[in-house]
């Protein structure tokens, strides 16, 4: 019966401190990739493949994505904004809250769905087949051949995926804006260029970068350590694609706040 109540209280504190102890491992293997980077550049085929890989493929989804978020959030905010006869302001409402919000968020959430879990699914398959042993065996590092490539494309490409659905949502929403809801389009655009500025741009720009970073981290560890044959395989996708989605909204929190902070 004691060992039941001390196995009882004892086992989150046990779960907390594997957790923390997994965390430590992940940081530290990230760390060792570091002085990797700057080899990347000497195999400038590989990364460019990545980049087509994991940017271009994307860019069909975010065109979608982009497009009906900007008419929903026009249509949306049309309701609350007519009650005060503000309709004018709708403009800058919505490029402030796609550029610096809605874009890096969202553009993130549909590369985590197509290429991270790609990326995981890709590297796991490898791993539990012995491709990445063989690699070693070879004589080539494949940290530096299969992590390094895949981290720094997904850090170019999402910045880029980000400015295109800024274009393509802010678009749509001026189009819905001006053609069925009414709005002055002269007003429309004024208001907008009045009143935004480059920085809400950049924000969304380098979160983007942030975001890349840690999403593509996260997919490559997982699917480098995958074990357990073709199911482990499967977990390891689930794995990537749920951590990457959470980490995206934890590190969106916390660069809000420094920017907040900042005053950008």
């Amino acid at each position: 019966m004691i060992e039941l109540f001390f196995g009882f209280i004892g086992r989150p504190f046990l779960a907390i401190f594997t957790l923390i102890e997994r965390f430590g491992v992940f940081i530290l293997f990230q760390i060792g990739l570091l002085k990797l980077y700057p080899r990347a550049f000497i195999r400038p085929k590989l990364l460019l493949t990545q980049i087509d890989i994991i940017g271009l493929g994307c860019v069909g989804v975010v065109t979608l994505t982009g497009l009906f978020t900007g008419m929903v959030e026009a249509i949306q905010l049309y309701g609350g904004f007519h009650q005060f006869g503000m309709e004018t302001f709708i403009g800058y409402t919505i490029f402030l809250s796609i550029t610096k919000e809605l874009g890096p968020v969202f553009a993130s959430l549909m590369l985590i769905s197509r290429s991270i879990s790609a990326m995981a699914a890709e590297l796991g398959t490898m791993r539990v087949s012995e491709q990445i042993d063989a690699i070693d065996i070879l004589g080539v590092d494949s940290k530096e051949y299969l992590l390094v490539p895949r981290i720094l494309a997904t850090v170019i490409s999402l910045p880029l995926l980000v400015i295109w659905f800024d274009f393509v949502a802010v678009s749509s929403a001026y189009f819905i804006s001006t053609s069925a809801l009414g709005i002055n389009p002269i007003a429309y655009q004024d208001t907008v260029m009045r009143l935004g500025e480059f920085d809400d741009i950049m924000t969304g720009v380098i979160k983007a970068a942030v975001f890349g970073w840690i999403v593509s981290m996260i997919g490559s560890y997982i699917g480098f350590h995958t074990s357990g044959g073709a199911r482990g395989v499967g977990q390891s996708t689930i794995y990537a694609v749920v951590y990457s989605a959470v980490a995206i909204f934890i590190a969106n929190y916390f660069l809000s706040s420094l920017f907040l902070y900042l005053d950008w």
